[in-house]
Order: structure tokens, then sequence, then C-alpha cells
């Protein structure tokens, strides 16, 4: 194929952010903190190696998600706890925030309500930043690994893919069927997980998390909360993704209360705003 002429003035225009965020509704980390220092443990969940478990989280209470044993990445799902049919939205959150989230951005819950779900208030691999091959960790731009692609890329039936292990974790908590649970599983967070996009051919990649024992990612939850984390069969993803054979282990997740008094003002997201008229 030929190029045109133009072809270097074409690529040379310079790109425009689609979505500025000065006027997205910010936290106050400043308020969030404070209600950190009051923090009481309230329970505790320990998700085992190559699988999944739920944990629900009031609107005001915090929850976080800690590497306990080995580097290991996490795929975690979040649901309003009492309607399933709003859910974390990974696309609009990348479009808002990056391909890769840490303190003071947030999760976005999907359309209609498009609002805050949670804030992540700590992030020990903050100082990760970005790397000399463009990745970063907790990232928004992998879907989760999945027996789907498995069977079309290797064959084989592989049960223990982060997309089942929600599913099955998901079906337990709700007490319903896989086929019933299995369509409210959806695009994740990537905890831990250190991945970004080849420059050459635009490829998702991964590489080895540099999440170590001790290493926390914490949240606020802006809303009733339902999570589902699994811990992937890839452990810390260095190597290979949905098999048997990465090292992998536990992550611990821990909810906790703060003073009432500390978030006296605070209020929980209300609703998008837009009328849902679509032009009509």
């Amino acid at each position: 194929m030929t190029a045109p002429k133009d072809a270097q003035a074409r690529r040379d225009i310079a790109p425009v952010i689609c979505y500025p965020v000065e006027t997205l509704p910010a936290p106050d980390m400043g308020v969030l903190d404070a209600a950190r220092a009051t923090l009481t443990k309230t329970g505790e969940v320990i998700v085992p190696p190559r699988d999944a478990a739920a944990f629900t989280v009031p609107a005001g209470h915090f929850f976080s998600i800690t590497s306990v044993e080995g580097a290991q990445v996490g795929d975690l799902n979040l649901w309003n706890a009492n309607d399933l049919g709003e859910r974390f939205y990974s696309g609009k959150t990348r479009a808002l925030h990056g391909t890769h989230i840490t303190r003071g951005q947030r999760m976005w819950s999907s359309f209609p309500a498009l609002r805050p779900m949670a804030t992540i208030t700590h992030d020990s691999l903050e100082w990760y930043g970005k790397d000399a091959f463009g990745g970063s960790v907790h990232d928004v731009i992998g879907t989760r690994c999945d027996p789907y692609t498995h069977n079309l890329l290797s064959g084989g039936q592989y049960h223990h893919c982060c997309h089942s292990n929600l599913t099955r974790a998901l079906a337990d908590h709700l007490g319903v069927s896989l086929a019933e649970a299995e369509p409210h599983v959806h695009d994740v967070l990537n905890v831990f997980m250190c991945t970004g996009f080849t420059r050459d051919t635009g490829q998702y990649f991964m590489k080895a998390s540099p999440v170590r024992p001790g290493d926390r990612l914490e949240f606020f939850a802006e809303i009733d909360l339902l999570g589902v984390l699994s811990a992937c069969p890839g452990g810390d993803c260095s190597t290979v993704h949905s098999s048997d054979k990465a090292a992998c282990y536990p992550l611990l997740v821990e909810t906790f209360a703060p003073d009432p008094a500390s978030l006296k003002d605070w209020q929980a997201p209300a609703l998008n705003g837009y009328d849902r008229t679509h032009g009509r």
C-alpha cells in the first residue's frame, strides 16, 4: 500500500484528551485520610490460590486487598450490593482516569448510574509509576482470563481462569446456579497486575508484578458493595496465564469501619443526573 504524500502530516496532528476531568467530582482525600486514622477491623476473607471469594462492604466503610505469602495478582469485580445491574465499568474508568488507577482515583459504575463505587485510598505500589516498557500496576485494560479464550487459543477445558473463579464464587454467595451468576461477571480491576501495550504491535502484555507480601491496595466504599476477588492462576503473571504451572498464593481481603464522626458530612454519591430521555 502506498502512503499518501501528507502521511507524516496526518501522523503529526496533536492528540486531544477525550474526557477532560477538570470538572469530574473529586474525592475529598483529606476527609478520607482522617477517617482512615480511626479504622476498626470488622472482618476478613482469605482468597485461596486459583480460586475466588466474595465479600460485602457497607457504604462509608473501607476494604483492602493484601498480598500475604508471595507475589500474586487478583481480579476484582464490584457490584451495588442492592442491585447487581449496577456494576463496575472498567471501560469508563479507563476513559476517565487512564489505563491504570491508583490513590485518589475511583472505580465508576455502569450506566445508567455512572457514579463512584469505590475510591482508592492507599496504594503501596504507587511508587512503581510507569516502567521503560510502558508497564504499570492495577490496570483497567485487561478483561480477565477466561476459559473461552483459553479454549479458543489452546483447546481443552480449564476451569480455574478468573472468569470461572468469579462465576463460582458469585453463584455460591447468591445461592444461584452458575448459569444465573455468569452474566453478572464483568471486566475487572487487575489488582497488583503489571501490564501495558507493546509499542510496535499495540498488544496487551503482562510482566512480573512488583507486588510482595505486605503490599496493599485499600478502597473506600462509596455505596453498599458486593465484591468478588479471584487469586489469578497466573500467580505474578511473569510467565503463563491460566494454568497450574505458576506459583500461586492467597490474597487477604479485610474490611474496616471508621469512626462515624469522621465522616459526619459525607454523603453517598447520587445516581447520574442524566434524564434518560435520549432525545425523545
